[in-house]
């Protein structure tokens, strides 16, 4: 599928900063169908079990996904929080190695949003799904004193125009 734009990444995000040590520094990518994509890896030190991701991080991804999706369509300045997440564990996500996330905005209001994402590995086996509904708010309604935009600073170029996925 092809890549139509990158979103930029943060400084300190679990899941995007691209400082923070033990982050996944996923980047996210707008896809010609509306959806969002991510191609990463987790490491050992995400892990629950030997082998296998801890759930939590698993859902953090699918979180992340979330507000990625809506961001394909809208700016990055706008923004959300999540009220609801619905996860289903399909198989035990393995760390390294890579794999595929992706979400897509099923509905939109004027003040709400619901999006589907999922984990899929390198065979595009379907590991973890999510669906997750968001109500829109202004980033100084989430956060005071702190610029969003200083925050999602980072807009590295990599060269990826294509992303191999099948439904």
């Amino acid at each position: 599928m092809k890549v139509v734009g990158k979103q930029s990444n943060s400084k300190m995000c679990i899941v995007c900063g691209l400082d923070n040590p033990i982050g996944l520094r996923a980047p996210f990518y707008n896809m010609e169908d509306g959806s969002v994509m991510t191609l990463f890896r987790y490491g050992a030190e995400h892990q629950s079990f030997p082998g296998r991701v801890h759930g939590g991080l698993v859902a953090t991804m699918l979180d992340e996904l979330g507000l990625r999706a809506l961001w394909v369509k809208s700016p990055e300045d706008t923004f959300g929080v999540t009220m609801t997440m619905e996860v289903k564990y399909r198989r035990p996500v393995p760390y390294g190695q890579e794999l595929t996330g992706r979400g897509i905005v099923e509905r939109e209001t004027g003040k709400f949003f619901t999006i589907r994402t999922g984990i899929y590995d390198g065979e595009g086996i379907l590991l973890a799904e999510g669906l997750l509904k968001y109500i829109k708010l202004e980033a100084d309604q989430i956060v005071r004193d702190i610029d969003p935009h200083e925050e999602m600073c980072y807009l590295v170029e990599d060269g990826v125009r294509e992303i191999a996925f099948a439904r």
